[in-house]
């Protein structure tokens, strides 16, 4: 499951937000940047990257817009690997794939938890667990998701395993290509994190006060004032993709890794496991 990054990447949340997202107050893209240290770099950033995905080119170029965003100065030609965590759905359903390429229907239908063309593998394991995510088809997320998925089809089209993509940051230092280097993609979901230990031991040195009488049982991270940068609901959940990225590279024993009966083309959702694990 472990991608093979370098010790200098970068870690990057991205937060989605819709295709118009900057008509929309209540949500936009949000970007938060760590280093391998787990350090804040540059600013948190909220806005609309619609135009960014359309002016990138090649992968450098996206990894060297995301950047910009958060004002982290890197040179275009020393662009280090990046993880990158994106919360939105990654992917559809196989069977809903199927049906909409008229390639058969699904077996007989149930609840909506089990819907295999409402819900991926992925999130119909974490509705096992007690978890409601969110499905691109009925939850009216489709402009996120797509904009998400169009964004991976362009900068990271290559699948490295299930529920990871990748994509090759090219450039030279004095002539000489620099190999190696490459964007890593994978599926976040803040949400899954709220009764993570492991996630609140990675948020604690982000947060500068804590309301414990306000949260429910073992919510970690809700109800908590962060650091400065972190001043709104939307750049909390891309600082916890941004530590869901470094976990894969770094802890990744300590993500739920997917489940051996996942179609490769619906991705995964990873999630600290200890947030699976509560009453």
């Amino acid at each position: 499951m472990h991608a093979d990054v370098p010790a200098n990447a970068l870690y990057i949340g991205w937060d989605v937000g819709g295709w118009n997202c900057d008509k929309n107050k209540s949500s936009r893209d949000v970007l938060v940047v760590l280093d391998a240290n787990r350090t804040l770099l540059g600013q948190p950033w909220r806005g609309n990257l619609r135009n960014a995905i359309n002016q990138a080119n090649t992968t450098a170029e996206w990894v060297q817009a995301l950047l910009d965003c958060c004002q982290v100065a890197y040179s275009p030609d020393d662009l280090p690997p990046v993880v990158l965590a994106i919360d939105t759905p990654l992917g559809f359903s196989q069977a809903f794939r199927q049906l909409i390429n008229g390639e058969g229907a699904a077996g007989p239908i149930a609840d909506s938890a089990t819907n295999p063309y409402l819900y991926r593998r992925t999130a119909r394991y974490l509705f096992e667990q007690g978890l409601a995510p969110l499905s691109p088809v009925k939850d009216m997320i489709g402009s996120q998701a797509t904009k998400g998925m169009h964004a991976l089809a362009r900068f990271a089209p290559r699948p490295n395993q299930v529920g990871v993509w990748q994509g090759l940051i090219e450039g030279q230092i004095d002539g000489v290509t620099k190999g190696n280097r490459y964007l890593h993609a994978i599926e976040a979901y803040p949400a899954a994190c709220k009764h993570s230990g492991d996630m609140g031991r990675l948020l604690e040195p982000f947060i500068v006060e804590q309301h414990i009488e306000m949260l429910p049982l073992n919510a970690v991270w809700q109800g908590a004032n962060f650091v400065p940068g972190i001043d709104h609901d939307d750049k909390r959940d891309a600082l916890i993709c941004a530590l869901l990225a470094w976990m894969y590279d770094n802890e990744p024993d300590r993500l739920q890794e997917p489940l051996p009966d996942t179609p490769p083309a619906e991705g995964w959702i990873f999630v600290p496991k200890d947030g699976l694990e509560h009453e």
